[in-house]
């Protein structure tokens, strides 16, 4: 049996490459300059699993987002999977910011600590706005957080 342990990168990787599938809401695969492929997980949000509401369009909205696009990616960490954990941009456009702001995201609290404290302010703004504006997730009386979903 192989366990995989999250570990902490050497400062933080750049990652740089075209998206060339998209796993769910907020995991997608990039194909790097150099050819490898790394499966990379959006830090600090979570999205909404497959056979939740809104899990479907999560992942369309990454798909329309990313897809055949290059993005940058800071990577700071590698989660338990062996997912790079990373903070995306395509076209200057912070995607996991995106996310949330379309309501197809819940900033992700539990790693708040792991982003930066302008990240971690602006993404708690924005999912802030996304509830007072009833956009997405938020269209619903009480949306279930994905790590709540999993656990049932």
């Amino acid at each position: 049996m192989i366990l995989l342990v999250a570990t902490k990168l050497q400062a933080d990787q750049i990652l740089t490459g075209e998206v060339v599938r998209i796993i769910d809401g907020d995991t997608l695969v990039l194909l790097e300059n150099s050819k490898n492929q790394k499966r990379i997980r959006l830090a600090g949000i979570d999205t909404p699993e497959r056979k939740q509401p809104f899990g479907k369009m999560s992942k369309r909205h990454l798909t329309q987002l990313t897809a055949g696009k290059t993005v940058l990616a800071n990577c700071p960490k590698i989660d338990h999977y062996g997912r790079h954990i990373c903070k995306v941009e395509v076209d200057s456009i912070d995607v996991g910011l995106n996310l949330i702001r379309h309501g197809l995201a819940w900033h992700y609290k539990k790693y708040a600590h792991e982003q930066s404290p302008s990240d971690r302010k602006k993404y708690a703004n924005i999912e802030e706005l996304a509830r007072k504006e009833k956009v997405g997730i938020w269209s619903t009386p009480s949306p279930t957080p994905p790590w709540e979903w999993r656990h049932r």
